[in-house]
């Protein structure tokens, strides 16, 4: 690795945990009703908000209620958007030559889902899919309300650790409004002029329309107005090379769906191709802003996290932890793709020269190159947003197994907009427990005992996804409908099956590719999302229902402590030995053999 990919890789990590600091303060004040600098504008309207809704802001809610308003304001929004893509021919297309039709019931469903869980899981092109109605009105929308859902969720959970002998964990829509009204909604209002200023389009033109020549797969004839062939001076008929032809450029609102896409850790692309489209990511600039976006606010709400419960440094080993686990998955993946020999055996040249940067630069974004796409698809597999800038079914064994393996640990690194600090927290409860067993004493974190129901709930969450994932694709691999649609027989086939899977329980959205578009996929992936999101959700919430009724014991001579790079260690530890064991023998079978098997054919 040189220094430059170090430089680069250094910057962008500084500058997030630098920003931990004041973005997660800001929201701490937020989320506890403290002033803010926003106050005059927002506060206005909050107010209207809660009495069009009739909602009491006063009144608080257990986590049976807090998961009841979660459950009907997750389902609800996808029942709206499968309306809104079932009616689009009637909506208005601002372009009287495309108007495309509705979406088929199994297609809009997993769209509907897939957005409604923050998903964003594209079995369709955006550009030639849906209206600008669509992408504005319904999924932009709901990139902003399922964010703003997964935020509040992560907030009911601090406050299952910050407070004490009470069964209330706040107001959901309370919640909702202000990580709307305090959070997304400026931070989108901000970066999208920045996006345009950078050449980010945001419009509701009709498709552009540009003549270009495009070279002839022969010598086309050259005719006179009577279909006669031309002769040329010595005879011969006259030939053209090229030929002029149309081609269409899709336009359309891009930037107001560009940077909530990427702050509520969604991912779904305007445009089929999502990250590597120049309209989407034109510039190194507008790529810095759209990662930082992505990154930023789930690694800011660690020291939320400290903020709130009163303990920073709780919130800075959690962040440490993920900065660990982020910066070996980047230097794995780099590793794996600048010294990548996937084509060695067939004589290509891999080695980085003058005329070439070398590695594997199958399905890169030329642009940017592999360290830029490197980092890209690690900051969206270890976020749930699933914003690719490259094909992950190009990368090597070794690069795709660090991206699924980081949707698969629960995208904890740093995870979906609330999630990711959920996730992480039930693991560090996980940790506590099994440190207690090792030394013989009742496991405590922030003061609070461990006991039997806690652990059943954080191992519950811990399941649901394995219990998804491997059985979801065991089955596919076991019938015809799932097998059909696998276009790359072998490990690599059983790899793209496995991550679709994967990413549809991690609500990513990122893809492996490799399948073709069918019914059961889209049936069976809609399923495994509305499952991941929402049945996750429960045990969490009443994991931290339970939390929130205990009393804090001050630390004693027996207490574990929980800061400090041991702490630090074990979660490590506990993360990855869980993610092996229960991962490992599916990985065996797809990119550890596939990358056995290729490293067998460079050296034989």
């Amino acid at each position: 690795m040189s220094a430059a990919n170090l430089a680069q890789y250094g910057a962008f990590l500084l500058i997030v945990t630098l920003l931990v600091r004041p973005v997660g303060g800001y929201l701490a004040r937020v989320f506890s009703g403290e002033r803010t600098w926003l106050d005059p504008v927002m506060r206005p309207l909050e107010r209207v908000t809660y009495r069009i809704a009739g909602v009491d802001p006063t009144a608080e809610m257990d986590w049976k209620q807090y998961a009841g308003c979660f459950l009907v304001f997750g389902l609800g929004g996808t029942l709206l958007l499968y309306a809104v893509l079932r009616v689009q021919p009637l909506l208005h297309t601002f372009d009287p030559a495309y108007r495309p039709g509705a979406l088929a019931p199994d297609l809009a469903m997993n769209t509907a889902i897939s957005f409604a869980t923050t998903t964003t899981w594209q079995a369709y092109g955006g550009e030639t899919t849906m209206s600008y109605l669509s992408q504005v009105v319904g999924l932009t929308a709901q990139n902003f309300l399922a964010g703003a859902a997964g935020l509040a969720v992560g907030i009911a959970f601090i406050r299952g650790l910050a407070r004490e002998r009470t069964p209330l964990l706040g107001n959901f829509w309370v919640d909702v409004t202000r990580a709307m009204l305090w959070v997304l909604l400026p931070l989108a209002l901000a970066t999208a002029p920045l996006l345009v200023w950078q050449g980010v389009p945001m419009n509701f033109s009709p498709y552009a329309h540009a003549a270009v020549l495009q070279p002839t797969a022969y010598d086309e004839p050259v005719t006179d107005p009577d279909g006669k062939p031309v002769l040329d001076e010595r005879g011969q008929p006259k030939t053209k090379k090229a030929r002029l032809t149309e081609q269409i450029i899709a336009l359309g609102p891009v930037a107001a769906l560009e940077p909530i896409k990427n702050l509520g850790t969604n991912g779904g692309g305007f445009f089929n191709v999502n990250a590597a489209h120049p309209f989407e990511n034109p510039t190194p600039l507008a790529n810095l802003l759209e990662l930082l976006s992505i990154a930023v606010l789930p690694a800011a709400l660690t020291y939320t996290f400290g903020r709130m419960t009163g303990r920073p440094a709780q919130g800075w080993v959690l962040f440490a932890v993920m900065l660990v686990l982020f910066a070996a998955g980047l230097l794995v993946c780099h590793l794996a793709e600048q010294r990548g020999h996937t084509l060695a055996a067939e004589g290509v040249d891999h080695a980085a020269s003058d005329l070439q940067a070398g590695g594997n630069m199958e399905g890169k974004e030329v642009r940017y190159g592999i360290t830029v796409s490197a980092i890209q698809e690690e900051t969206t597999t270890a976020t749930s947003t699933g914003t690719v800038m490259s094909f992950h079914d190009s990368y090597t064994p070794l690069g795709g197994l660090v991206l699924i393996t980081n949707i698969a640990l629960g995208e904890l690194i740093f995870g979906g907009v609330g999630a990711g600090l959920y996730s992480m927290l039930y693991f560090a409860i996980i940790a506590v427990f099994i440190a207690g067993l090792m030394v013989g004493r009742t496991p405590e974190y922030l003061g609070k005992k461990i006991e039997r129901k806690e652990i059943m709930m954080a191992v519950l969450a811990l399941l649901i996804s394995p219990l998804l994932v491997l059985g979801f694709t065991g089955f596919a691999m076991a019938i015809a409908p799932g097998l059909a649609s696998i276009l790359n027989p072998g490990p690599h086939g059983l790899t793209e099956v496995l991550y679709a899977y994967t990413s549809a329980n991690g609500n990513n959205g990122s893809a492996f590719a490799g399948l073709s578009g069918s019914a059961y996929y889209n049936w069976t992936m809609g399923l495994v999302m509305l499952i991941g999101r929402f049945a996750e959700i429960i045990p969490v919430l009443a994991l931290a229902g339970s939390l929130v009724r205990k009393r804090v014991v001050p630390a004693g001579l027996g207490t574990f402590p929980t800061t400090g790079p041991l702490f630090v260690a074990l979660m490590i530890g506990v993360i990855l030995i869980i993610g092996a064991l229960t991962y490992f023998p599916a990985y065996s079978l797809g990119p550890i053999v596939e990358h056995l098997l290729m490293q067998a054919g460079r050296v034989f």
